[in-house]
């Protein structure tokens, strides 16, 4: 018997996988999936756990539809107040659409549970799931069972895929473009959300010590309210700072917003770069220097990497199924 706890085993599971390990009917396992009567309640329960391990769902996942329905996708997000979240959902749907799949989001942020909250609720509505699943990614593998699921920015998420970014490759970009303008005191505003925060965090640390640079690493809320706090109060402790690279360009807008209120002139006395390039960053004064992903193109890559998994002509696990993506440095008022 095939336990969930395997992990990405292939293709999906079909309803004549489950009637072959129950020893049952096709009829039958139909009949136990739609809580239907003329079975036993020890075989129905027997099917439907069956089916859980194998992580089988009905076509469609909803009772009296025919199959051949289309392939729905779940897509859950931690926070959609964070404009780099709706522009990567936006390209997801963008992509999935022109195959003729559903999207089902599921923003778990806001005070209804985690990234495995969120992967138990979409479950039984789906085919496949990507997001941002953080340390959670194996769980919410183990909860799909054998239907893929593709993790972002967690490398060792343990998906049937799975896109990272090179944050190590980003921070060069960024702190060698403020050593170019004479920076040599650099902070890092960091985010307190955990393991992508110490991604980036980590990075920034390990490229500046090689080339020679000091960086004050502060921390604060992923948001454009909490950066400006903590930069207000970075400036008032009279911490003596030439440049300053942030976690994302919300985080970014913040701190710009504290060096106006604080007499500092960006990017005179303290060029400033942002990261992910939403384009909020092109409507703030200064516009915003940032390490920009081409979000179309993650997004497009994660429903292609479903596209393959689901059609079998990518393998779950393999190397193949698991991508690593680059930022590129935009130029413009802010650095």
């Amino acid at each position: 018997m095939t336990s969930r706890n395997q992990g990405p085993a292939g293709k999906r599971a079909t309803i004549l996988d489950v009637a072959a390990a129950a020893g049952v009917s096709r009829q039958t396992v139909t009949r136990a999936m739609n809580d239907m009567a003329g079975i036993s309640q020890d075989t129905r329960e027997r099917v439907r756990r069956l089916a859980v391990e194998l992580g089988y769902t009905p076509s469609r996942f909803a009772k009296g539809l025919v199959q051949g329905a289309r392939i729905s996708v779940g897509l859950a997000i931690p926070d959609l107040t964070n404009p780099y979240f709706p522009a990567f959902a936006s390209s997801v749907v963008e992509a999935a659409t022109h195959r003729g799949w559903n999207v089902v989001v599921d923003d778990y942020g806001h005070g209804t549970g985690s990234a495995l909250d969120a992967a138990e609720r979409l479950a039984p509505q789906v085919d496949a799931l990507i997001g941002y699943l953080g340390q959670e990614s194996e769980m919410a593998q183990e909860v799909m069972g054998r239907r893929p699921v593709v993790g972002l920015d967690h490398p060792a998420g343990g998906c049937a895929g799975g896109i990272s970014f090179d944050y190590h490759h980003a921070a060069r970009l960024a702190l060698n473009h403020l050593v170019a303008l004479g920076c040599r005191k650099i902070a890092y505003l960091d985010s307190d959300q955990g393991s992508p925060a110490a991604g980036r965090g980590a990075a920034a640390a390990a490229v500046a010590a090689g080339i020679g640079v000091q960086l004050h690493r502060c921390e604060a809320s992923a948001s454009a309210a909490g950066a400006k706090a903590a930069v207000a109060t970075l400036l008032a402790a009279q911490e003596e700072i030439d440049g300053l690279l942030a976690f994302n360009d919300l985080m970014a807008a913040g701190a710009l917003k504290a060096l106006q209120e604080a007499g500092r002139a960006v990017p005179g006395d303290c060029p400033v770069i942002g990261m992910d390039g939403i384009p909020l960053g092109e409507l703030l004064t200064p516009e915003l220097t940032t390490l920009s992903l081409d979000l179309r193109a993650v997004g497009r890559s994660a429903v292609d990497l479903l596209d393959g998994m689901l059609a079998g002509s990518l393998e779950p696990g393999s190397e193949e199924a698991h991508l690593v993506l680059l930022h590129t440095l935009v130029r413009r008022q802010s650095a």
